[in-house]
């Protein structure tokens, strides 16, 4: 099967929208790959963090990018045998990732290692350009928000269920933060993708979020 004719879903989003947990069941109901692109971001934030590699020094970091030992074992997340699933979850790592993720040339450096993940039968992306950028051509093209406030009352939970420390009002203050930076940096804005179907989950459950997308993929193969 050639390459551009393998079916892709993106899913697209800010921080903390649910993105991760919708994509990653459509996948699995699907049978499909799934790609958690942020997750390349963060590796690359979190290998600079430990390595002492400057924040501005985008060719050290592209570098870093482009030789990155990671693979994903089902839901677990490694790098160079090391099982940070969780580790690169945390606030700083999240934060440096959204700061670096502004790189062209990082950018760059991580533009092929993304479409090496489109592989038979299928694949489900999710991230901020995955629509835009990544897989224009997608046959289904998704952007799902939520509110800020939703979103960090999500966050919340999530980070306080893992054992690590929360402030509210600190997460209002990043995510809002790093809304604007996603969204007006020059290279791959964070915006919904043309022709994409737009979901705000912000009063949804993860199952609802998760049948509205099926329900479109099946409308869109029914049309192609």
């Amino acid at each position: 099967m050639p390459t551009s004719s393998i079916p892709v879903i993106t899913i697209d989003g800010p921080t903390a929208s649910g993105k991760g947990t919708v994509a990653q069941r459509v996948a699995q109901h699907l049978g499909f790959h799934y790609l958690d692109s942020g997750a390349l971001y963060r590796l690359t934030a979190l290998s600079a963090l430990r390595s002492g590699t400057a924040l501005n020094d985008e060719h050290a970091l592209a570098k870093l990018a482009g030789a990155l030992p990671c693979t994903f074992v089902g839901e677990k997340i490694l790098l160079a045998n090391e099982n940070v699933t969780e580790a690169i979850r945390a606030e700083e790592v999240g934060n440096t990732a959204s700061k670096i993720a502004m790189l062209p040339t990082l950018r760059q450096a991580l533009y092929g290692l993304q479409l090496r993940f489109r592989m038979a039968p299928g694949l489900v992306a999710d991230g901020r350009d995955m629509g835009t950028v990544i897989f224009p051509h997608a046959p289904l093209k998704v952007f799902l928000t939520a509110s800020v406030a939703a979103r960090a009352q999500r966050r919340y939970k999530q980070l306080i269920g893992k054992g690590f420390s929360a402030n509210m009002e600190d997460l209002l203050k990043d995510l809002t933060e790093r809304d604007a930076r996603d969204a007006n940096r020059s290279i791959a804005p964070l915006k919904p993708a043309e022709g994409a179907y737009l979901l705000d989950t912000s009063d949804m459950t993860a199952d609802q979020a998760v049948e509205q997308v099926l329900a479109w993929y099946a409308s869109v193969k029914k049309l192609a």
